[in-house]
């Protein structure tokens, strides 16, 4: 399968290959099990925090966990978030999301398209949720963001599209270069 990816964290280059399964995890791996601590302190004693004023990390730490629970446990043919890329269908849709990050500020490299050998999730980004102090809710909520898929009709979904297994790029569709500074560009 071919998805085109917005390149933000460091420049890619054609020809490169990423690993992403069960041994190969993404950054939100680590940003997320380096959270375990304060995430079963917040379950085991949640009158002592206020989900308004958690840390934003904390806040992902607790959602990624249930999201990775349920999906192991009732939708294993998905790919993990913690061990996947985000990608789109399109180069339009690709477009969009470059603008975004741009615009936000984020360092925004190029587009690329990528060949893909592995498993694919199409889901509604809509249904990604903040993290709550209660377990139980996050399971809940984990459980319908993966049962959820993109209603086209619904103008109010954002398609979410996750793979992984064995990905190569295979041509840069379009530079952005936006909010670069002082790293060498490819």
């Amino acid at each position: 399968m071919y998805a085109y990816h917005v390149v933000t964290d460091r420049p890619m280059h054609v020809g490169q290959q990423i690993i992403f399964d069960e041994t190969h995890h993404s950054g939100v791996y680590q940003r997320v099990y380096g959270k375990i601590d304060i995430v079963e302190d917040i379950y085991a004693n949640p009158s002592q925090y206020d989900a308004e004023t958690l840390e934003h990390h904390t806040s992902v730490a607790l959602r990624e966990l249930a999201l990775e629970k349920v999906r192991k446990e009732k939708y294993p043919q998905y790919p993990s978030r913690m061990s996947c890329l985000y990608v789109s269908k399109t180069f339009e849709e690709a477009d969009k999301w470059g603008k975004f990050f741009a615009e936000i500020g984020r360092p925004t490299y190029h587009i690329v398209k990528l060949e893909i050998v592995g498993r694919c999730f199409c889901g509604d980004a809509t249904k990604c949720f903040k993290g709550q102090l209660s377990k139980e809710e996050n399971l809940k909520l984990a459980k319908a963001y993966w049962e959820s898929e993109v209603d086209t009709n619904n103008e109010q979904a954002v398609c979410e599209m996750l793979v992984d297994g064995k990905i190569t790029v295979v041509e840069i569709v379009k530079e952005i270069n936006a909010n670069i500074k002082g790293e060498a560009l490819i």
